[in-house]
């Protein structure tokens, strides 16, 4: 009976493993689109993969999608219910013929009122007044932006106001712009407020407008009876100045592709740019799911439940189930390849011990962080009467009993959460007495067996995790290592990989003991 179990076990754990995947080399990146713009970008809005690149680290003049990052701030650090009162300075400090709402100074808008003005109208006194409502000046909210893009990723940007309006210290880059429009539309009230084709101001508000005013959104390819319109559009925002000529962003998605166009210094061609870049975009990329498909960085331990019998408190390592990475339509996982950067920024989870780096060919198509989080787990109960006389003190050990009758007290007894029996004490026949009573011990006797096996794992498994946080402790105090950077590739192997002993070493190191 312990050889045919112990032959069960190493057998289900076996086969347990994933298998390995294949990788094989990348075909071509598709290339087959032309902007007339200066600068451009296009961008999977959910894995950040970049399709197509112009310039897209030279500045240019952002103008009027600058409020993409000021509506995105605003919305994070402001109370939308909270009132906004126009100063003289936030109404009488702009450009002649510059876009406004018509806002005079006394009048009072809720937060949420003036971001549909912000983004539909493009106000620029309403984003001097937000300005000012969230830091007490644009000056002060001018740092503010530049610490926000600085944590968002940009790199070529530096912001001197909420509005865009010209100002040679204020530009930034189709980089840069494609990470914030990335963030915003990201954020549930941002896409719910920019997706809004118009919006009416209550009566009562504005001087000017009494009787309320209705406004409407600018960009043209979101309007069904323009010729601009394109299907699939949720959301984007349009810019233009003498200096920065036409900029546009915009956001489409379909088919569950989300992606993000942004053209700076346009000539007219803004709307035909943007187009040109989206149907390439359609037309040639799928996103994948990166839990969908890849079992490499999956759980590294699963709660075990045989019989009643449980691990203790495990650590696991998981990739976040929204992760995505962007692969041509001809391309397959099976192209990409991954490697593992534990060097991560403020921008990673809490939780995260590393970023996978996924690549087709030498592109990365998509980023995920490896996760840690702590599950409770249970302890093996040897018997009735140790449960009754054992104190449990960890909150993470439950442990399930059954009543058994007082004449079987004594024999070793394990109880499931998922597999509870009751005995039956009918018999009719004393030589069915006899039969159920051997079967009864013969299940008792494997059920130990099996237990103590399972139980001198989980005791190898608790050691080989507590010597992985002495590695980490040490990797915390001398820095990144050689040794840790061989237990972090570890992760890196699909759970075939991880070398295990043989079928027979585990049946002779069982009978050793």
């Amino acid at each position: 009976m312990k050889k045919l179990l112990s032959i069960l076990l190493c057998a289900a754990l076996i086969f347990s493993l994933a298998p390995a995947r294949t990788t094989y080399a990348a075909g071509t990146w598709p290339s087959n689109v032309t902007i007339e713009a200066d600068g451009g970008i296009l961008i999977d809005a959910d894995s950040g993969t970049v399709l197509y690149s112009k310039n897209i680290h030279e500045t240019y003049y952002p103008a009027s999608i600058t409020k993409i990052l000021t509506a995105y701030i605003i919305i994070n650090y402001c109370d939308l219910d909270d009132t906004v009162t126009f100063t003289h300075s936030a109404v009488n400090t702009l450009e002649p013929g510059s876009s406004i709402l018509g806002a005079r100074v006394g009048d009072k808008m809720s937060v949420r009122d003036c971001l549909y003005a912000l983004l539909l109208q493009s106000a620029n006194e309403v984003a001097n007044a937000l300005a000012e409502h969230c830091s007490g000046s644009v000056e002060a909210f001018a740092e503010l932006m530049n610490e926000e893009a600085k944590k968002l990723g940009c790199v070529d940007s530096n912001f001197a106001n909420p509005s865009g309006l010209n100002n040679p210290n204020h530009y930034t880059s189709a980089h840069d712009m494609s990470l914030i429009a990335k963030a915003a539309f990201s954020d549930p009230t941002f896409l719910e407020i920019d997706k809004t084709l118009y919006y009416d101001v209550p009566a009562g508000q504005l001087q000017q407008y009494p009787d309320g005013w209705r406004y409407y959104m600018h960009h043209r390819m979101m309007k069904k009876n323009d010729s601009q319109y394109y299907s699939g559009i949720i959301g984007g925002k349009t810019g233009y100045t003498s200096l920065a000529g036409n900029t546009l962003v915009t956001c489409a998605e379909r088919d569950g592709l989300k992606l993000i166009a942004v053209v700076l210094n346009g000539r007219q061609t803004h709307y035909s740019d943007t187009k040109a870049l989206l149907d390439f975009g359609f037309e040639n990329f799928k996103s994948v799911l990166i839990a969908d498909q890849d079992s490499a960085y999956q759980e590294i331990e699963n709660d075990l439940s045989i019989g009643g019998i449980f691990s203790g408190d495990t650590i696991k390592l998981s990739v976040d189930t929204n992760s995505a990475i962007t692969l041509p339509m001809t391309g397959n996982f099976a192209d990409v390849t991954s490697s593992l950067d534990y060097e991560l920024d403020e921008t990673a989870p809490k939780s995260a011990v590393a970023r996978i780096d996924y690549k087709y060919g030498d592109r990365i198509v998509g980023q995920a962080y490896l996760e840690t989080s702590t599950v409770p787990g249970y302890v093996v109960k040897e018997s009735i009467q140790e449960v009754s006389s054992t104190s449990v003190t960890s909150e993470t050990e439950e442990t399930a009993l059954e009543s058994v009758p007082s004449t079987e007290a004594a024999k070793p007894t394990f109880i499931s959460d998922q597999n509870k029996r009751e005995n039956s004490t009918v018999s009719i026949f004393d030589i069915l007495k006899k039969i159920l009573t051997v079967g009864g011990i013969i299940g008792a006797v494997g059920i130990i067996i099996l237990g103590i096996i399972i139980y001198r794992e989980k005791q190898e498994e608790r050691a080989m995790t507590i010597r992985r946080q002495n590695r980490e402790r040490r990797r915390k105090e001398w820095g990144a290592t050689t040794e840790f950077n061989l237990v972090m590739q570890e992760h890196l192997r699909s759970k075939n990989q991880f070398k295990k002993r043989s079928l027979w070493d585990k049946i002779k190191n069982w009978f050793r003991r």
